[in-house]
């Protein structure tokens, strides 16, 4: 009988039957507690501040705020979370971004239940855990020096970053007000900073530059 303490988790998918799925394969196993599950990145970013996991497991493709940014955030505010990037994408851009937000594991989706617990379990012991696929593009941006010319998405506040993604998911001034709790104006000031940090100046070319830089939900 294996008397350790179970492995904290949080899953977030945004499709909930997967989210599901994933949340039964871990509750099988005696050494997983599954402690919190989000269907968007912003309620991901919230539930690991709430419930300090071992792990989050995190789907790249979500709405409010995609995995990549979730994983930031998560990174920043409790280095001592582990973060596996669980996704249906193999591209090593990917990858890359992955790991420069702050993940420590990178599998698909289409992979094996044993290895999502093997990832789980190492990440949990201090190790790393990437796909044969993804390793050597995660070996590359451990090593690699940043870009030599800035992102500007990087130059985003939180708030603006959350402005940005609501923006690029269609939704109107009124309703980002409503999700986020400030005024129209206030979203209409942050959407305006945002816009002229970027260089864009219409909102197609806003969703361009998400599609370009890998940031649709």
């Amino acid at each position: 009988m294996n008397n350790a303490t179970p492995i904290r988790v949080l899953v977030a998918d945004n499709h909930e039957m997967v989210r599901q799925g994933i949340v039964g394969i871990l509750e099988r196993s005696a050494e997983i507690d599954v402690v919190a599950e989000a269907g968007d990145g912003a309620e991901a970013t919230r539930k690991a501040l709430e419930t300090r996991p071992d792990v989050a497991v995190l789907d790249v493709s979500m709405p409010r705020l995609n995995g990549f940014e979730a994983a930031r955030r998560i990174h920043e505010a409790l280095p001592q979370t582990r973060i596996l990037i669980l996704t249906m994408q193999e591209e090593e851009e990917y990858v890359v971004r992955s790991v420069r937000a702050g993940a420590s594991g990178y599998l698909r989706k289409d992979g094996a239940a044993s290895d999502l617990l093997a990832g789980i379990r190492a990440l949990n012991d201090g190790r790393c855990y990437f796909a044969p696929s993804a390793a050597r593009a995660a070996a590359r941006a451990s090593l690699a020096a940043p870009p030599a010319k800035e992102d500007p998405y990087e130059r985003l506040t939180d708030r603006e970053r959350d402005v940005f993604h609501l923006v690029v998911e269609g939704r109107t001034n009124g309703l980002i007000a409503a999700v986020l709790a400030i005024s129209p104006k206030t979203v209409d000031n942050h959407r305006t900073r945002l816009m002229d940090k970027l260089g864009i100046h219409s909102t197609a070319e806003l969703v361009r530059f998400a599609a370009k830089k890998h940031l649709l939900p």
